[in-house]
């Protein structure tokens, strides 16, 4: 029996502000309990909002960025409900007028390994995104804090957030993660956000539903606060298994909220899912309208960089690079500054090596070091002048892994690197005939053999070549001398 999956994202991203959203207390991650929960953010009697300015602007960056309809005038409300770590009992967020409109984005969804949609081809795909809106964080319960008791961490509340919901536009788990790895490389290119999701600073809830090919949407559930991309593939892939095999055997979808546990790898009602009347919105009467004008728009637009699919067009359009090396040095906005630093110092010519150099033996560094590209201890100058001892023949491609290791371990220069350890290659035109008819001489059997046309038999004399010259023979000129040479 054929379904169809449903996915819709909700994504709560931490904007990067030093303050919250609406007092001067620190947003600083990792401060003790309760240390930065001034009086807004604690509700004490008489305090008043005040909007954080730079909150607005990150908002405004984003929805720019999407192509979005930013709201002239936005309104924040009050969304009423009880939680321990709600002080105010209700928290400011926006409902009707949100300050980011519809706009969209381009993802390439890549097949996931291990996943319900099985093997495939990478393709293109843009999701809608229905809106953008400024709210306000809870605080957070701490459970086992004292023995048999829960304990209520205020440093998180009013913390700004930006909460980005997408229309339900994705059929499969790949699309969902390749949507929120897309979003998540965007909101730190853009610089609104760290992104960092073991800090909670970008989280998911993924609506869930199945349907017949062509029939209403089904009933969905919600999954909430997922902050990995391999835990949302495994949520995805559980629920829509457990929602098919529930109507098949003659069961129905309830509306609920559910949660991932990922050492089961399954998920569990945690309530039934509330509906926007629930929470009783009505405008915030302690904040004025959101007034924003095409004088500030335009300002926010031309601080924007180029961003990640410009750049990736641009990539593949000047550098003649592949998409999916395109792809792989736009996943982050270091990397793509990392590959462009590069390229302006081994030359346009030699972009396609510079791409193959970081997606390759830098990125695989990276991974056994567990460090990020801004981390890396070979800088893309230092690269860069390596990539050209390359391209003149000055060094072998061996060559070059030695010279990069050493750059990676010591620092250092790359051509003090090949004089110290005299990874010269010998390309002496001269100099290789000589190595040519030595090893030759040596070996007439073989030469015979592959005159005779054992044509396999040239590796064996390239390997004794490179062993004379202690592998410093320039390849190409070698090969070259030997054809010429075992011809006869």
């Amino acid at each position: 029996m054929t379904w169809e999956t449903i996915i819709g994202l909700e994504v709560h991203t931490q904007l990067s502000t030093r303050s919250k959203i609406f007092s001067g207390a620190s947003t600083e991650y990792g401060a003790e309990p309760n240390t930065q929960a001034d009086a807004v953010s604690i509700a004490l009697p008489g305090v008043l909002p005040v909007l954080n300015k730079g909150a607005v602007e990150r908002a405004i960056r984003f929805g720019l960025a999407i192509g979005a309809h930013i709201a002239p005038r936005s309104v924040f409300a009050r969304k009423n409900y009880f939680y321990p770590d709600l002080p105010k009992g209700y928290q400011i967020s926006q409902f009707d007028l949100p300050v980011v409109g519809m706009g969209s984005l381009k993802i390439q969804v890549e097949p996931l390994s291990g996943s319900l949609n099985g093997p495939g081809k990478t393709y293109e795909k843009v999701v809608r995104i229905t809106r953008a809106h400024l709210e306000e964080d809870a605080g957070k319960s701490v459970h086992g804090a004292s023995q048999g008791m829960t304990g209520v961490d205020l440093n998180r509340a009013g913390t700004p957030l930006l909460e980005i919901v997408s229309e339900p536009d994705m059929r499969s788990a790949a699309e969902a993660v390749a949507y929120a790895k897309a979003l998540h490389t965007l909101v730190r290119w853009i610089g609104i956000s760290d992104g960092n999701m073991q800090e909670g600073s970008f989280r998911c809830d993924v609506n869930v539903s199945v349907r017949k090919p062509g029939q209403p949407l089904g009933t969905r559930r919600e999954i909430k606060n997922l902050n990995s991309f391999k835990f949302m593939q495994q949520a995805i892939d559980f629920e829509v298994q457990w929602q098919i095999d529930t109507i098949e055997s003659g069961g129905k979808i309830q509306q609920a909220t559910v949660l991932f546990n990922p050492d089961t790898g399954e998920t569990r009602a945690m309530r039934s899912k509330e509906e926007a009347h629930d929470y009783r919105y009505f405008p915030d009467p302690d904040l004025l309208p959101l007034d924003i004008s095409e004088e500030w728009k335009e300002q926010t637009r031309k601080t924007l960089p180029e961003l990640p699919e410009a750049r990736r067009t641009r990539y593949m359009d000047q550098y003649a690079l592949t998409a999916y090396d395109a792809s792989m040095l736009t996943s982050s906005r270091d990397m793509a500054d990392f590959f462009d630093t590069c390229v302006s110092l081994a030359g346009h010519a030699n972009a396609k090596l510079c791409a193959n150099w970081i997606i390759g033996e830098v990125s695989a560094q990276l991974n056994r070091d567990n460090l990020d590209i801004a981390q890396c201890p070979v800088s893309p100058e230092q690269l860069g002048g390596m990539l050209i001892r390359i391209t003149d023949s000055t060094i072998s491609n061996s060559g070059a892994k030695e010279v990069f290791r050493t750059l990676w371990s010591e620092g250092g220069d790359a051509d003090a690197i090949i004089e110290a350890k005299g990874l010269k290659q010998v390309s002496d035109a001269g100099a290789i005939e000589a190595l040519v008819d030595e090893i030759i001489a040596a070996n007439s059997e073989k030469v015979a053999e592959y005159r005779a046309g054992k044509d396999k038999l040239f590796g064996f004399f390239v390997g004794l070549a490179m062993k004379a010259s202690k592998g410093k023979a320039n390849p190409a000129q070698l090969n070259e001398v030997l054809q010429k040479k075992l011809a006869g």
